[in-house]
């Protein structure tokens, strides 16, 4: 299969991206998640394309979780990468698991594992301005805050060493499959994508479409805008509330660590109710080994302003958390 391809406007777009984000240094070396749908063909044959004006070392990565429609799809990715003339890995899961979650815990851990094996600087997967929207949805009916209406974001780190970049965050799903159809494109058919038994895919082929009919034709792009902006909305808010609480968790006496488990009740009343949770929700992630929920994050803000001698005990494993003074003290399930 030829490498050459003719230049079309979604691979000026993201020429333009890559090099406006700076997602993927030139000379890189690059490891691409193919699934054998659509989207990772699509990325792959752009980033092909690309490849002579970037000079990336290129790669691709499948991940095969052993599910009965999935016979025979890692041969055919296989085989894609020998026409390419390029590297292929694979990684078999060494269980079968039906969880959407699960699922995507294993991939990453995965991708992550051949990055560091084989040398790889990056990996990049192909979620698109569609999927954008399908995870702001699935998250906003989840109950989350306004982190999770910002999920998938370009970058981030994936293990230690590697970036886990996404390139196609404002190409839509349509846009991929018109580019797989010109391109003429080998798509493996995914049986799991059409079970409404998941929740993505109920969002993708029922609710999105009913918002594209009844409300906004555009409304993927307009969700994908929305989580965009929240982006640099919560990178901020992250970083002061990282101030907040490295200023709250200062102890002052000379016999404790200089930053005890415990929250300075004077430094948080100076902020905004927003900080105050957000540094709450960090200080919660050092002291307790399970994610904080709405009640427990909750539970200590109300500690701030309350009387002396206050209490809370709705945390794992007995610990809790009382207020002394101009402390919030933390005891974990020994007392201690």
């Amino acid at each position: 299969m030829s490498k050459r391809s003719d230049w079309t406007p979604l691979h000026a777009r993201i020429h333009q991206t890559l090099k406006t984000r700076q997602l993927l240094a030139p000379s890189r070396h690059v490891l691409v998640a193919v699934s054998g749908g659509q989207d990772s063909l699509c990325l792959m044959k752009l980033l092909l394309d690309l490849q002579p004006k970037w000079k990336w070392q290129l790669a691709i990565a499948h991940c095969d979780h052993r599910w009965p429609a999935d016979k025979g799809l890692a041969d055919h990715i296989q085989q894609l990468a020998q026409g390419w003339a390029i590297p292929f890995y694979l990684e078999i899961a060494a269980q079968v698991t039906q969880s959407e979650g699960a699922a995507r815990q294993w991939r990453y851990q995965a991708l992550g594992k051949i990055a560091q094996t084989h040398g790889f600087q990056d990996v990049v997967t192909a979620h698109t301005q569609s999927d954008r929207a399908e995870t702001v949805l699935y998250n906003l009916i989840r109950g989350t805050g306004v982190d999770g209406l910002q999920s998938l974001t370009w970058q981030r780190p994936l293990v230690p060493g590697v970036q886990l970049v996404r390139p196609l965050l404002e190409v839509t799903r349509g846009e991929t499959g018109e580019f797989v159809d010109q391109q003429h494109l080998p798509v493996w058919l995914d049986a799991y994508n059409q079970d409404l038994r998941y929740a993505r895919n109920r969002i993708r082929q029922e609710v999105l479409p009913y918002f594209k009919t009844h409300f906004n034709p555009q409304v993927e792009t307009v969700v994908g805008h929305t989580a965009e902006l929240l982006r640099a909305d919560v990178e901020y808010l992250e970083t002061a509330a990282r101030s907040l609480r490295e200023q709250a968790m200062v102890s002052t006496s000379e016999n404790e660590p200089k930053t005890a488990l415990k929250l300075n009740r004077l430094v948080l009343r100076q902020a905004h109710l927003a900080l105050q949770r957000r540094a709450i929700r960090q200080f919660l992630a050092i002291v307790q080994s399970t994610a904080a929920n709405f009640e427990q994050i909750e539970a200590i803000t109300a500690l701030i302003n309350a009387p002396n001698r206050s209490g809370t005990s709705s945390f794992p494993g007995g610990a809790s958390a009382q207020v002394q003074g101009d402390w919030i003290i933390w005891h974990d399930s020994q007392g201690e």
